[in-house]
Order: structure tokens, then C-alpha cells, then sequence
């Protein structure tokens, strides 16, 4: 195997400090080196990489362009080791960490909300949210827990059913300019608000009432429904969304239902964990707090 290029992070530090000041000087008197400490630090990363990181100018210090280039990654590392050790400050030694995933829309509207007391309930469990589109995270083990819409089957997983949803077409007032729709066929006549997920959805909302149209696949396309909604709330066209995610803007009239016809949908939202982690306390935790949420 061949010898890994890993520079101590004194030598990142200097040469970032260096490239942010253009002075060894000025960058020895942050660190608390000596100018000469600094140099040598730059020197023998220099020696490392083959290159020049600095042009020396009339004693002025100038980036090259491997410099450049290479200061924009030591910057993304020492982040990311000052944001990991910040991360770690923040627990004691009795803390769990509890990674979780959760589909963005899913997350924002209804997991969030329902998390409300559960850290007051377990102070020694630390969430860690994320994004997921998939349940992928916990067959890699990057998650202990994951919330997903499917069918509830995912091997190597014990899923729970949380419950089933139904979507409903909404926009905002203003799209309907103050007037009913005669018919539900009008809809294809506004733009259809589509959503990556589920492309088949308006296809097979205006199915079940006996109707064909051929903009059922047309219109902007989303990635989650947090963005379809908030397209619809801007004027931009008729989202199909799940009732549960919409509520609050029905309740508060910021939308509306375009036409009065909700869709069961054939999956439900499942909470899943490994089939070997049933027992661990954290995941218990969590999975009869949201038990206790139903």
C-alpha cells in the first residue's frame, strides 16, 4: 500500500494563516510561532506536494495558482475538524447519539413536531436528523432510525406503519380567481405542480373520476412536496399533495382545495430500524415515544 500524503495540521494551520495574511509574520503572531516556525511549516509542505504554494515578491507573499487551489481544500478540512470537535463538546460522557433520517417534507411537517419533549424525556439521547429520500442510510449504518413512505417491506429492517395519508389538489385563492370549477377536468386547464416522488399521482387522480388528461405529466417539476407547496402558495400553479402536510395552510386560507376530491395513496409512512437494533436502548426510545405520538 502505498504511503498516504498526510500533512500535520500545524502545517495546514500555518498555511492557511500565511495565505489569509500574505505574511509569515502576521500568521507566526495568530499561531504563537516564531516567523521562522511558520516558514518551515510552508516549506516542507511545499517539499510534500512538489509544488510552490507561494511566490516570494520584493518580501511580499503572493498565492500561486496551485496555492489557490489548494487553500480551498485545507479550508474545507480545518471546518470540518473544527465543526467535529464542536460537535463533540456538545455531549457528556453518559450522551447517546441517535442518528435519524427522515424524508425532507415528512421531516419539516409532521417528524419535527412530534419530537417536541422527547429530549426533556431522554437526556442522555442526542438526536441527529438528516435528510434522506431513501432508507438506504440504515442498511449502510448511517442511521439508526429512518422514517419513509413505501410499502413497509425493507429486508434486513423491522418496519412500523405510522399511518396511510390521502392528497388532495390545493392553491393559493387567488388561482381560482374567486370562482368554483365547473368540473374537475378544468384542473388540466391551470398548471399541474409534479412531483419527482410520485409521477404518476395526477395521472391517477384524474383516473378515479373517470377522467383522461393529457397534462396530467406536464408542468415544473419538484423534488419534495415542501417545494410543490410553497410553488402553490406563490400562484404558480395546483399541487397534489398529502392533507397532513397542508393543514396549517387550509386552516389559515393561504391555500385552498382546488377541487373537493381526495386520493388514498397506496403506501404509508413507516418508521424502520434494524432488525438487531430492537433491544438498544436509544432505538426503544424513540420508537415508543412515536408510539406515544399516535
Amino acid at each position: 500500500m502505498s504511503k498516504r500524503l498526510v500533512p500535520s495540521m500545524t502545517a495546514l494551520q500555518c498555511f492557511e494563516a500565511a495565505a489569509r495574511h500574505l505574511s509569515f509574520t502576521r500568521a507566526a503572531e495568530e499561531l504563537h510561532l516564531t516567523q521562522s516556525a511558520v516558514s518551515k511549516q510552508v516549506a516542507q509542505l511545499e517539499d510534500m506536494l512538489r509544488h510552490h504554494l507561494f511566490l516570494r515578491i520584493r518580501r511580499r507573499l503572493q498565492l500561486t495558482p496551485a496555492g489557490s487551489l489548494y487553500l480551498a481544500e485545507v479550508n474545507k478540512i480545518l471546518t470540518q475538524v473544527d465543526m467535529s470537535s464542536r460537535y463533540v463538546l456538545t455531549y457528556g460522557e453518559q450522551t447517546e447519539i441517535l442518528k435519524v433520517a427522515t424524508q425532507p417534507s415528512f421531516g419539516v411537517r409532521w417528524l419535527i413536531p412530534h419530537l417536541k419533549g422527547f429530549g426533556k424525556r431522554h437526556t442522555n439521547i442526542h438526536l441527529d436528523i438528516r435528510n434522506e429520500m431513501e432508507p438506504f442510510a440504515l442498511l449502510q449504518g448511517s442511521a439508526d432510525v429512518v422514517f419513509f413512505y413505501g410499502q413497509g417491506t425493507w429486508p434486513g429492517a423491522t418496519c412500523v406503519e405510522l399511518f396511510r395519508e390521502e392528497v388532495v389538489p390545493v392553491c393559493a385563492p387567488e388561482l381560482l380567481a374567486g370562482r368554483a370549477l365547473a368540473d374537475a377536468g378544468e384542473l388540466a386547464e391551470l398548471v399541474l405542480l409534479q412531483s419527482t416522488s410520485r409521477p404518476e399521482a395526477w395521472h391517477e387522480w384524474f383516473l378515479e373520476l373517470g377522467l383522461q388528461s393529457v397534462s396530467a405529466y406536464h408542468g415544473p417539476r419538484f423534488d419534495t412536496f415542501y417545494m410543490a407547496l410553497s410553488a402553490a402558495q406563490a400562484g404558480c400553479g395546483v399541487a397534489l399533495v398529502p392533507r397532513y402536510l397542508v393543514a396549517k395552510e387550509l386552516n389559515d386560507g393561504s391555500l385552498v382545495i382546488a377541487w373537493n376530491h381526495a386520493m388514498k395513496s397506496t403506501g404509508a409512512h413507516y418508521l424502520a430500524y434494524a432488525e438487531h437494533a430492537a433491544e438498544v436502548p436509544k432505538v426503544r426510545a424513540l420508537v415508543e415515544w412515536i408510539r406515544e405520538q399516535l
